[in-house]
């Protein structure tokens, strides 16, 4: 009996310790773009041993199905849930991406990628625009104020394009090779239990 109470003690202890961790990790989620409560869903699903339907999700946070379903999309287009197949289960199941690294490489170059790109764009747009409006005029100073612009938007455009470099370094997976992952803490005691 008292065997039984303290199991029951430790189960609770250990869903208090999970549900702690997943609420840090949901509220840090914004560092990505993303809501705490699609943060959440990402947490249940990465320590849930088995794949989730939209149902198994909206009773384990009890949530809408609407809001889950959304949730399920941001995450996927994240590329860090991804839908499953289990024989004999009709309903759409879906896992987390463990491969934190993975997730985090192609998160980072998609929504960098797009910014740089549109800083370059307009980078070389007003470039352009200088240059005709500098054309155009007799003004000795405001030529001289230009020329000065110029250089600067120069100078942000080659530090955009490095950028663009230091993404696709990213984005290929070369960035491990100078920045090695940590799969295997020297200093985990997951080992050794206390």
């Amino acid at each position: 009996m008292q065997n039984d109470e303290n199991n029951s003690m430790e189960n609770l202890k250990y869903e208090e310790t999970i549900e702690k961790f997943i609420q840090v990790m949901a509220k840090n989620m914004n560092l990505y773009g993303i809501t705490s409560s699609v943060g959440r869903l990402y947490g249940v699903l990465y320590f849930s041993d088995e794949p989730m339907t939209l149902d198994d999700m909206r009773n384990a946070l009890e949530m809408s199905k609407t809001s889950m379903s959304t949730g399920v999309r941001t995450l996927s287009d994240m590329r860090m849930v991804e839908s499953t197949f289990r024989k004999g289960i009709r309903k759409d199941l879906y896992e987390s991406e463990e491969d934190w690294y993975k997730s985090f490489t192609s998160l980072f170059a998609n929504r960098w990628r797009h910014y740089t790109e549109t800083n370059i764009e307009e980078t070389d747009e007003t470039i352009r625009e200088l240059r005709k409006i500098a054309r155009r005029t007799d003004d000795e100073q405001l030529k001289s104020k230009i020329a000065r612009d110029i250089d600067r938007l120069e100078y942000a455009r080659n530090y955009y394009k490095w950028l663009m470099d230091f993404i696709q370094l990213v984005d290929s997976g070369k960035i491990f090779e100078y920045l090695p992952r940590h799969d295997e803490d020297e200093n985990s005691d997951h080992d050794a239990m206390d």
